[in-house]
């Protein structure tokens, strides 16, 4: 049996199961499997990779920094992100990748002005929002982050204010606020002061328009889900799984 999987919790919103199950059956992979593990514990990890024929594994909320310690190689990008949501288990050996980069970067592509002089906010500090610093540096576009919590050189949600939001008009939600099932909640900005300028990116991809996305939208701002970023990072996902 090939055994692969998702860790992380929660695990209702995902659609990477049934996204696989889908590709094994489409492609006839009749001993290909793909399971849900959902850990109250990053430490309960090590009950799953005792399971036969496990081969990969992919990283959601809240382990893609937690899992680090448990890896024993890494990518340049693990290394570069501090993140990892991609695991290839062979020889005994858990390999980490990160594909959320590059996912990010080619959906981000397929709306995104470049001529437009950009300023990004990044909402949220946490893993995902490490792959999506890591290519707006690549892409030389200037970003801040907001944080509930702010530390040094970050932003409160209380200080997005009229001249905040004039110069940032690519606004990129990196938190799980507004995702399946708690679908009534969304960061706290101010969407009163949106426009057709902006573009809201959100990486959330169940539901296909958060209360977020919906804001945006009756403001006249482009808008995307993260769909096609999660198709793209499961799809390189399995071409790491794959390679020797």
């Amino acid at each position: 049996m090939h055994l692969f999987g998702l860790i992380g919790n929660p695990l209702s919103h995902s659609f990477s199961k049934k996204y696989f199950a889908e590709k094994f059956e489409k492609e006839r992979l009749l001993d290909f499997h793909y399971e849900n593990f959902q850990l109250e514990s990053i430490n309960e990890l090590e009950k799953v990779l005792r399971l036969p024929g496990l081969q990969g594994l992919n990283v959601t909320i809240p382990y893609k920094e937690k899992v680090l310690s448990f890896l024993d190689e890494s990518s340049n990008e693990v290394k570069q992100i501090g993140a990892c949501n991609c695991i290839k288990i062979k020889n005994g050996k858990l390999i980490g990748y990160n594909t959320d980069a590059i996912a990010f970067k080619n959906s981000l592509f397929k709306k995104l002005n470049f001529s437009l002089n950009l300023h990004a906010l990044v909402l949220g500090t946490g893993g995902a929002s490490k792959a999506v610093q890591f290519v707006l540096e690549e892409l030389k576009i200037n970003f801040q982050l907001v944080s509930r919590n702010p530390s040094v050189n970050q932003l409160s949600y209380t200080q997005l204010d009229e001249n905040v939001m004039q110069i940032f008009k690519l606004i990129i939600n990196t938190t799980p606020l507004g995702m399946f099932p708690i679908q009534s909640e969304m960061p706290l900005i101010p969407y009163e002061l949106l426009n057709s300028d902006n573009f809201l990116f959100d990486l959330i991809a169940n539901p296909a328009q958060t209360e977020f996305l919906k804001r945006g939208k009756e403001k006249g701002a482009t808008i995307q889900n993260g769909l096609d970023m999660f198709q793209i990072q499961a799809e390189e996902s399995w071409k790491i799984w794959n390679k020797d």
